[in-house]
């Protein structure tokens, strides 16, 4: 399988713009025969935007449907992040649209990351598995994927691919460069961590995007600037994969 992740600027609050972004992106990485394409977190309407409650879009408003019609024109899943409208309730969200348009999944964020976060969403409270292909996958959002239980818990359930759209910023350079790729090592799960890169606000955003592997190999990773990122999951051999579920000897 070969899976694709776009880097980008945010588009800041311009949802036809964004949507005109990932719509040349994933004509891009269908050409390049991916099965699926990850965007970042809140690429819809912009991590760091004001009024985000104001903003926040339906699961089946007029730009989540153009991005479904956009995943099923190419025959190529799209991963989304968007601040997510449900009734009085504001979730930080990611949907998966199959290659034929339908949706496989809604995530919402179960590790809100520090006090704007938790002031501006309420917590997701459940995981999401789907078949993307041959491969179990799942849906982690930024600083979920830091969390080593849940990267377990996905992996116990039979999980093999982690599609994460992530908003990560400075200082926190250390995740793309070593906490992905050890959490895809330890729990032999490919990881597509697709990051924004550039300037949103107050916020500076590291880039460095990444595919890692199950072996905990770095298939494809972004610098800094825009990037489209492409690469082919590796076979997962049984033994080089990380035993450690198997192997823990709980104490105390």
């Amino acid at each position: 399988m070969r899976l694709a992740l776009l880097q980008t600027p945010s588009p800041m609050g311009d949802l036809d713009a964004a949507c005109t972004q990932a719509e040349a992106a994933l004509a891009a990485a269908a050409a390049m025969g991916a099965a699926a394409l990850v965007l970042p977190e809140v690429f819809l309407p912009g991590y760091n935007q004001p009024d985000i409650a104001a903003r926040a879009l339906a699961l089946d408003s007029a730009p989540m449907q153009r991005l479904a019609a956009a995943a099923r024109a190419h025959g190529t899943a799209l991963v989304v992040g968007y601040a997510e409208r449900e009734g009085e309730r504001v979730l930080n969200s990611a949907a998966c649209f199959g290659p034929d348009g339908t949706l496989l999944a809604n995530y919402r964020k179960i590790q809100l990351y520090g006090p704007r976060e938790r002031a501006l969403y309420q917590p997701g409270e459940a995981y999401s598995l789907f078949a993307l292909g041959d491969e179990i996958a799942a849906i982690l959002i930024c600083y979920d994927i830091e969390f080593a239980p849940h990267v377990k818990a996905l992996a116990d359930r039979g999980v093999t691919v982690i599609l994460a759209p992530t908003a990560n910023m400075l200082p926190f350079t250390h995740v793309v460069r070593y906490t992905v790729p050890a959490m895809a090592a330890n729990h032999g799960a490919t990881i597509v961590y697709a990051n924004f890169c550039g300037q949103e606000g107050d916020l500076t955003y590291v880039g460095g995007s990444l595919i890692a592997g199950p072996h905990g190999e770095i298939l494809a990773q972004a610098g800094e600037g825009p990037a489209l990122l492409v690469a082919d999951l590796p076979v997962r051999d049984p033994a080089r994969l990380s035993t450690q579920s198997a192997d823990l000897r709980p104490v105390g």
